[in-house]
């Protein structure tokens, strides 16, 4: 402990070496998935994964409240989920004529949000405040959430009958967004042979993961703020997020809460790489997930078989990099 304490990045690394090594063993491949939602953790941010269904979306945030050892409720979302379904509600005790609050699963440490797109809007609405302020109010009464509260939302992006899109302002508040694809074909030789020795969908190897001590993360989100960022870099993320605000193909641009979560997710980026210092290839790998899910393609675009992932590239690529 006392290395990590010395070292401006160590416990950055070894929470996400400890988090790549253990999650293996229960998720084969996705190593995208894996990395998004522990450097949504270190960020203090919260992820949305995409994927289609049967990628390990759902396990693989198991696994990790699983290393954690922290609270972790699951939310499978339908289309008659109502606010109190998640926050909780105040319940007459008959006996003391007095009300008691029943907390919901929102009160926990991992939030795992199953299909947020099945949720309708007024209880869509009513995460607004948990995300951004780590609390809730129930009853004109405010609740504070736990330290480490972390929203992992899953999507399926090919169902669209009875799915409710995301507003933008619910959208904005999700740190990163990780799109997931099938396996390669050795990965899924590998879970074919897994699930064929008995270990099905990875609930044996559950019990096998080795906890991490919620102190290396702490130090971690401390650590983080101390990563050095240049004046120039400063200015090379702010012109990225302008540009897209006058991009032809978008209709809405990233916001500023967009350009902090860019620079965040760098920082941890770096901290990645054994540097306490971001540089600007950190910025253009953490643009993808910082900045996908923030921005409104034109109709015209769409047609034209336009993604936000193509946009994406092309601000970069029209952006001079600083040296």
């Amino acid at each position: 402990m006392s290395d990590v304490r010395e070292d401006s990045t160590a416990a950055i690394a070894t929470l996400i070496s400890h988090g790549r090594r253990e999650m293996a063993k229960v998720i084969v491949g996705q190593a995208e998935l894996v990395d998004g939602v522990l450097i949504a953790l270190i960020c203090g941010g919260h992820a949305l994964v995409e994927g289609v269904p049967g990628l390990g979306k759902t396990l693989a945030i198991k696994s990790l409240a699983r290393m954690l050892r922290v609270d972790f409720h699951r939310v499978q979302c339908t289309s008659d989920l109502m606010p109190s379904d998640l926050l909780g509600t105040n319940v007459l005790n008959l006996s003391t004529s007095e009300f008691s609050l029943h907390k919901g699963p929102m009160f926990t440490d991992l939030l795992l949000v199953d299909e947020i797109n099945r949720m309708p809007p007024r209880t869509q609405a009513s995460l607004l405040e948990s995300m951004e302020e780590r609390q809730v109010t129930i009853d004109g009464v405010r609740h504070s959430l736990p330290e480490f509260f972390t929203v992992l939302a899953t999507q399926n992006p090919v169902e669209f009958e009875g799915t409710y899109p995301l507003p933008e302002a619910q959208v904005d508040r999700f740190l990163l967004k990780i799109k997931i694809t099938y396996p390669t074909a050795e990965e899924e030789l590998k879970i074919l042979e897994t699930h064929h020795a008995g270990q099905y969908e990875g609930s044996t190897k559950l019990e096998q993961i080795e906890p991490i001590d919620t102190a290396i993360l702490r130090l971690a989100r401390e650590q983080l703020r101390s990563i050095r960022v240049e004046a120039s870099l400063f200015r090379y993320i702010t012109e990225v997020i302008r540009k897209t605000r006058a991009w032809p193909a978008l209709s809405l641009g990233a916001s500023p809460r967009a350009a902090i979560s860019l620079m965040l997710v760098a920082k941890a980026l770096a901290a990645l790489d054994a540097r306490d210092f971001v540089i600007p290839d950190d910025v253009k790998n953490a643009s993808l997930p910082a900045l996908r899910h923030r921005m409104l393609l034109r109709p015209e675009a769409e047609l034209e078989g336009m993604d936000t992932d193509r946009v994406v590239a092309e601000v970069l690529a029209s952006v001079e990099v600083p040296r």
